[in-house]
């Protein structure tokens, strides 16, 4: 796969390395339609992550959320046409994955974290954060009125609240608590000027990750 940044062969400590440096390089954007910086909200999530939970799994997830957003465009290429052709696979065999459809940054974030060798809990939380927006306006009445106006108007493009088999499926899914609460992390992470841990405080906690699900691999 020719990409600037994709390289599963290298060592936790390098992976590590790579992923803050392409934070730093690509966080300096807008956060689309918010007051802060893509790097500020990620690390303002990974902060209230870290007040709530010890859990690594749950704070790189925070932190990580959307790595997606970070990627250079060969990257995002790569993995689109991996994801679309995997989809397309699933789906009996179909032949045209251009029906696949769109495929979002959380889908790409968490198909780049699992090359990477980030847990499959990581990736998962990473796929889910849109998701479980929608799952919330589903079940808590309250939710919607805590977004933002940006987030208010992106619900509509990203499907609306769940409903169906969909949140059937979600009520009963696999590490939803954690799912919801990554998501409201996610909403609060809007502070202008909030000082937080600096990027290269959770470099250490994402080289043990590594190494310990590449030692988990060996085994």
């Amino acid at each position: 796969m020719a990409t600037t940044s994709l390289n599963p062969s290298a060592s936790p400590s390098e992976k590590a390395s790579s992923i803050i440096q392409l934070l730093t390089d690509h966080g300096s954007s807008d956060y689309i339609g918010e007051p802060i910086t893509q790097l500020a909200h990620s690390l303002q999530c990974a902060q209230l992550a870290s007040t709530h939970t010890h859990d690594p799994d749950t704070i790189l997830a925070a932190l990580l959320h959307d790595i997606g957003q970070f990627l250079p465009t060969p990257d995002v290429y790569a993995l689109t046409d991996e994801i679309r052709h995997m989809s397309a696979n699933d789906a009996d065999g179909a032949s045209d994955i251009g029906s696949v459809g769109r495929v979002g940054h959380e889908t790409i974030g968490a198909q780049y974290l699992a090359h990477m060798g980030f847990s499959s809990k990581v990736s998962a939380l990473v796929e889910s954060h849109v998701a479980a927006k929608r799952y919330l306006c589903a079940v808590d009445p309250g939710y919607w009125g805590t977004l933002s106006e940006a987030s208010k108007r992106s619900l509509e493009f990203q499907g609306g609240p769940m409903d169906g088999e969909e949140l059937a499926e979600w009520t009963g899914g696999e590490w939803v608590e954690e799912m919801c609460r990554l998501r409201k992390w996610d909403d609060r992470a809007k502070v202008v000027g909030l000082e937080v841990e600096a990027l290269e405080a959770y470099s250490g906690m994402m080289e043990e990750h590594l190494e310990h699900q590449q030692v988990g691999k060996v085994e």
